[in-house]
């Protein structure tokens, strides 16, 4: 939704599929001029671009955006990835505590004039482009900000603005038209409605039934109908030819500790691959509707760089494969089998069954597995804190993992590279520490030809898989509903999701 009143220097297409991972200039003029060391990206901005009040959009609104990420005191909770790759040692405090009289002080960005913008990286970054197209990098005008209530009435530089007092927490949000946009300015944007209206409700069910009779349009969290819903749809031709059923870009999987033997033992770790039904498992969170289709390998098709058809353990003929599993446990010097503890989020219904259906798969080949459902809000400091795990002998660790930004650092580094293993809140479930693959991030970070970063990524996906760190379950689906009235939907790869801001409607209203 932030496409809707946000602009950021660059912005995904608004294009169907995969041609929706492609960067546009939006604030930009252009592309970026990159420097031959690949550290320092030049931006120039359009003219004519102007805020909801009428001033205009400068460099300096950019950079000041880019500067409350580093306020993490005020402002908590969000991505801070920019952050991370901007300070280059300054320890820059944030605006709210800047020394520099115009509260511009972070020494990586310049911004020369009104319509220049400069980053400094302190060493390349493939993903840093895509990190300028999440909302963090947007333009915010200084004098507007109001810190950790800025929420509550944000500035618009996109097609809509927040109607005065419009944004009432927890419950909705109204935006409008904003006088000041000009089409001519915005390559992404067509701005079809005369307004945009979100309702917040916790009841799932009842947001189901308001999409069926048609009082709403779309579900803003895309999470897909529940099961009353979804039978009603899929039992009725009408009904169904107004839903979607993409792959959300989440992949559910399970995660092999090698910190807990025998999975220290990678033969150990194929065979619970080999032994686990890939349909079962599907079953277990939706079936092929609601659950998706069976996770192959450990890069979504929303990623660049991912392979369709790269199967290495044979999981899309959906059957399990005991003869393998036997051989690997014999390989791994436990041709009896062994036990093992499963670990699943007790508020994940669909978790615990598919917990409890690997369980049963094992049981197949000796492997003994005991199952253990823990508060799903403790996640940080139970199934992501590596000593815990050691300490509670968590071999199989059941996760899901969706890309802040689509690249294959985006989606696996987090997963897969030993460097980003912290103490709590590791999502690195396997505890990964292969130099190799933490050398092929490296690798892609240096490029800026996105293909040929797509190249290093599949291999760090050959080598994970190689690797047997993770069983891939499913590729997420959702099945969605929307009003028969909108216009121009289409699914958008970077997004996991319909794309908001192309919508329209039929009947004006």
């Amino acid at each position: 939704m932030n496409r809707l009143y946000t602009r950021k220097l660059v912005d995904y297409a608004a294009a169907r599929g995969q041609d929706g991972l492609k960067l546009v200039p939006d604030l930009a003029s252009a592309d970026p001029t990159i420097s031959a060391d690949k550290k320092s990206y030049t931006f120039k901005l359009r003219s004519g671009v102007k805020f909801d009040d009428g001033t205009p959009v400068t460099s300096k609104d950019i950079k000041y955006g880019i500067e409350r990420e580093f306020a993490t005191d005020v402002i908590s909770g969000g991505p801070v990835y920019l952050k991370n790759l901007l300070d280059n040692g300054q320890n820059y405090p944030g605006p709210y505590k800047d020394k520099d009289p115009n509260k511009l002080g972070l020494k990586s960005v310049e911004t020369p004039d009104d319509a220049t913008i400069i980053f400094h990286l302190a060493e390349p970054s493939s993903d840093f482009v895509f990190l300028l197209a999440e909302p963090a990098a947007g333009p915010v005008p200084q004098k507007r900000d109001t810190g950790a209530k800025y929420a509550l009435a944000p500035a618009s530089s996109g097609p809509y603005m927040f109607k005065p007092g419009g944004i009432v927490p927890g419950k909705s949000a109204a935006l409008v038209r904003n006088p000041n946009w000009d089409q001519a300015t915005d390559p992404i944007r067509k701005a079809l409605p005369d307004a945009v209206t979100l309702t917040v409700t916790t009841n799932q069910n009842d947001l189901d039934q308001r999409l069926i009779q048609g009082t709403a349009d779309i579900d803003a969290g895309q999470v897909g109908v529940q099961a009353d819903a979804r039978r009603q749809i899929l039992q009725d031709p009408k009904l169904k030819a107004n839903a979607d059923n993409p792959n959300s870009g989440f992949l559910r999987y399970a995660g092999l500790a090698t910190s807990v033997p025998p999975l220290d033992n990678v033969e150990c770790r194929k065979a619970v691959i080999y032994a686990a039904d890939p349909t079962t498992l599907q079953t277990a969170y939706g079936g092929p509707v609601a659950g998706g289709d069976i996770g192959i390998n450990m890069l979504p098709l929303t990623i660049g760089g991912s392979d369709a058809n790269y199967d290495p353990f044979g999981r899309k003929a959906g059957k399990p494969q005991p003869d393998k599993a036997k051989a690997a446990l014999a390989a791994c010097g436990k041709p009896n089998g062994f036990n093992v503890t499963i670990t699943a989020r007790n508020n994940r219904d669909t978790e615990v069954k598919a917990a409890e259906a690997l369980q049963e798969a094992l049981k197949a080949v000796n492997i003994t597995a005991r199952i253990e459902q823990y508060d799903g809000a403790q996640q940080a400091s139970v199934t992501g804190a590596p000593d815990n795990v050691k300490k509670k002998g968590y071999g199989i660790i059941l996760g899901a993992w969706s890309a802040d930004f689509p690249t294959g650092t985006g989606y696996m580094q987090a997963l897969a590279d030993s460097r980003s293993i912290p103490a709590n809140g590791n999502y690195n479930l396997p505890e990964i520490k292969d130099p190799a693959i933490d050398g092929l991030f490296d690798q892609a970070k240096a490029q800026t030809d996105p293909a040929a970063a797509n190249k290093i990524y599949d291999q760090i996906d050959h080598k994970i898989m190689d690797g047997a760190y993770y069983l891939p379950v499913v590729q997420a689906k959702a099945l969605n509903y929307r009003n028969p009235r909108l216009t121009n939907v289409y699914y958008h790869d970077a997004y996991g999701m319909i794309d908001f801001q192309a919508l329209g409607v039929s009947d004006g209203k």
